[in-house]
């Protein structure tokens, strides 16, 4: 069959059952093996039955990636190939290796020491980090000619937008005689890299998350390197952010022709993700099924937002929730988001104004929130897996270790949500566990309270008006997927009718409690509600 174009396949409650719930319990994504159609019609039964109807090329790739995970779970550790890929993010002028809160090219020098005390042949760390970004330099790596070979295997879709926007192969800068060169070093059978540029490296941080933009056939052949030339095992993504996880593409359950997938294959993927990036940390658990080990933010936040920029932040957390799940609680976010970036003065410090499309400003008002909770006062950066005498951290890079350990073990790694410590999400501690970003002690959030307010009121009034009097006892049904849908809708509905409201954290912006409205300002009796789940 064919899959349909577009970024989205899936509708919202197929997004909520088989997207968001599985990251509750740390699964793998492994994308849509099958879709739902209907049979052809019988005439003696007078009767069309629903049916799945596989798509072959998908369980080819979902048997794949089990297979890798196998293949990574039963060779011993002395003889298993591992790539560490430092992310270069174009955020600190002259920085070799950035990411978010992580002090990268430290953070791989103690992993190679832990996987070589681990019993992983990782040849001898350098002495210190500049010492490792000493090592490495551009070097022989796929020839040109297995490039192409590998290449004319992709599907049409994928050779002819890279070849659209950049040539033929033999043109990439980083073609030189007859092979790529990319930056790497080996120790061991760990190979440290860095990737190439996605596109221009006179826009890189432009090109960096672009998403319509196709990758150079540098960052391709980069891919197939470590797939076929390197035959890694699995590919340890060191911080956030990447660039892999943002190519063109489906959101989710990508298909042969998404470039994710095309560079990366079955590859499995570990990401050590700093833990208050929420959004950003399913962006690459849903389109190159890493496994997204939160790591401790700096010893130190950094500037951080006020209070009524961090309300505005979570409104943009939940809008970033909502997209694909629920439109109407998406649109509703939206507007109440430039709103109050209005209301704050936000709105002039990231060059908004009235002529100024919605969408490109809710990027603005994301980008800004971003760059200003990321700038990083002068206390340094987390290193994964380490931490110093802090005993609140300590018990946290000992996590992250052992998590680094078992994923690259095959083995299963606990999720556990994402979020700030320092503005109150202490349940994110220790750190090292698979990140998820919909977490049921929000629920219900602020806007979801007020549609199901509004949903209330509709049913008392609709009630009252057949039967002359108020209801007295309503039943709801609960359906987990729902509920992640809407943000919880239906809970606030039933607390509306009940008189109550939720208390949330101003911190955290979960629930702590609940309170009972006195009966002077509802205007009419409790309801009594029973949820079924």
């Amino acid at each position: 069959m064919q899959v349909k174009d577009g970024l989205h396949i899936y509708g919202a409650a197929d997004l909520a059952m088989h997207v968001v719930l599985p990251e509750l319990d740390g699964r793998v994504l492994a994308g849509a093996i099958s879709f739902k159609d209907m049979a052809a019609p019988d005439a003696d039964l007078a009767f069309t039955a629903a049916l799945n109807r596989a798509e072959p090329q998908a369980i080819a790739h979902v048997a794949a990636r089990a297979a890798a995970l196998i293949r990574l779970a039963r060779t011993p550790r002395a003889e298993r190939r591992i790539a560490i890929l430092m992310p270069d993010y174009p955020g600190a002028p002259g920085r070799t290796g950035y990411a978010v809160g992580l002090d990268v090219p430290e953070s791989v020098r103690r992993a190679l020491k832990t996987l070589a005390d681990a019993g992983y042949d990782a040849g001898a760390a350098p002495a210190d980090s500049k010492t490792l970004l000493t090592h490495i330099v551009p070097s022989e790596a796929l020839p040109l000619a297995d490039y192409q070979r590998l290449f004319a295997d992709l599907p049409e879709p994928v050779r002819a937008a890279i070849t659209a926007a950049w040539g033929a192969p033999e043109d990439d800068r980083d073609v030189q005689g007859d092979a790529f060169h990319f930056r790497f070093a080996r120790f061991g059978h760990v190979t440290v890299a860095l990737a190439p540029d996605r596109g221009a490296s006179l826009d890189r941080r432009a090109d960096y998350h672009d998403p319509a933009l196709p990758p150079r056939h540098s960052l391709l052949a980069f891919g197939l390197w470590l797939r076929h030339a390197l035959d890694a095992h699995a590919l340890v993504h060191m911080g956030a952010h990447g660039t892999l996880e943002w190519l063109p593409g489906k959101a989710v359950a990508l298909t042969p022709a998404c470039f994710p997938q095309a560079v990366l294959g079955p590859l499995p993927v570990i990401y050590p993700f700093i833990v208050s990036n929420p959004g950003e940390a399913a962006q690459a658990k849903r389109r190159i099924a890493a496994v997204t080990l939160g790591h401790l933010p700096p010893p130190l936040t950094g500037a951080g937002l006020t209070e009524a920029e961090q309300t505005l932040e979570r409104l943009v957390d939940e809008y970033a929730e909502a997209d694909g799940l629920d439109p109407r609680r998406r649109d509703r976010l939206a507007r109440l988001i430039v709103e109050s970036a209005g209301e704050t003065g936000l709105s002039v410090r990231a060059g908004i104004d009235a002529a100024t499309d919605p969408n490109e400003a809710l990027r603005r008002i994301d980008a800004w929130l971003c760059d200003v909770k990321d700038m990083q006062v002068k206390d340094g950066l987390h290193i994964y897996g380490a931490a110093d005498s802090d005993a609140e951290r300590t018990p946290s890079a000992a996590a992250e270790r052992a998590a680094l350990l078992a994923a690259l073990d095959g083995r299963h790694v606990s999720a556990g949500p994402a979020g700030a410590p320092a503005r109150g999400r202490r349940d994110v501690l220790p750190t090292g566990r698979n990140l998820f970003t919909a977490d049921p002690r929000h629920l219900p959030t602020a806007t979801a309270m007020e549609l199901g307010r509004l949903a209330a009121e509709e049913v008392v009034r609709a009630y009252l008006q057949e039967h002359g009097d108020y209801p007295r006892a309503v039943v709801i049904d609960l359906w987990g997927s729902a509920t992640l849908r809407t943000g919880g809708e239906e809970i606030a509905q039933g607390l509306h009718l009940m008189g109550c409201r939720p208390i949330w954290d101003p911190a955290s912006g979960r629930v702590t409690g609940i309170e009972v409205l006195p009966p002077a300002s509802m205007g009419r009796p409790r309801v009594d509600v029973s949820w079924r789940v």
